[in-house]
């Protein structure tokens, strides 16, 4: 690490955020698999790309399926997992994107690291569903593979989900619709 230098460059972020005309964000969605995080990210970003505004959405499957395809389901290897996407969540901020990441993302410590890269401009979302209706959601089966000891380590079941302290939003989608979810995030980014 000693033979490491951050190199001035000439276009900074705030040029950056002046051609795109916002500035960039971090929009962290946490929660249950089927609690609707992907759901939300998706239609959140629709509604800014309708506005104009430059964004990108991170999703774990996504990810895992390259950047991250080398990691697996350990409690160190999840955490690994976060802190590449959080690390590339900064880095497109810096290029002045809104970036939306849709992730489990199970643990506190990560969350916090996470917003930690970006402090200013970190937005955490939880989106609550009770397990029950996140099970019976299961788009991706995972709740009754786990349930059948066919995948270990699932958030909920055989590895813990530890709820957010203080998040920026909460959208509780057993009682909130997908549009009012967005439209609370889009009041944050203009209070922004």
């Amino acid at each position: 690490m000693n033979n490491l230098h951050a190199h001035a460059f000439n276009v900074s972020r705030q040029d950056r955020e002046r051609l795109n005309g916002h500035q960039g964000q971090v929009i962290w969605f946490t929660g249950l698999s089927g609690s609707g995080k992907s759901t939300l990210a998706n239609a959140l970003e629709a509604a800014l790309f309708g506005q104009g505004k430059h964004t990108f959405i991170l999703d774990g499957d996504h990810v895992r399926q390259g950047l991250n395809r080398d990691l697996g389901f350990s409690e160190a290897d999840r955490a690994e997992n976060i802190r590449r996407v959080a690390e590339v969540a900064r880095l497109m901020a810096d290029a002045g994107l809104i970036v939306i990441t849709a992730f489990i993302s199970p643990f506190r410590r990560e969350r916090e690291m996470a917003r930690q890269l970006a402090p200013d401009r970190f937005c955490e979302v939880y989106v609550d569903a009770p397990l029950a209706l996140c099970e019976t959601r299961d788009p991706k089966g995972l709740y009754k593979k786990a349930r059948s000891g066919q995948l270990l380590n699932m958030t909920g079941i055989q590895s813990p989900y530890e709820i957010p302290e203080n998040p920026d939003i909460v959208v509780r989608t057993d009682r909130q619709s997908v549009e009012e979810g967005v439209r609370m995030l889009l009041e944050w980014l203009v209070s922004r």
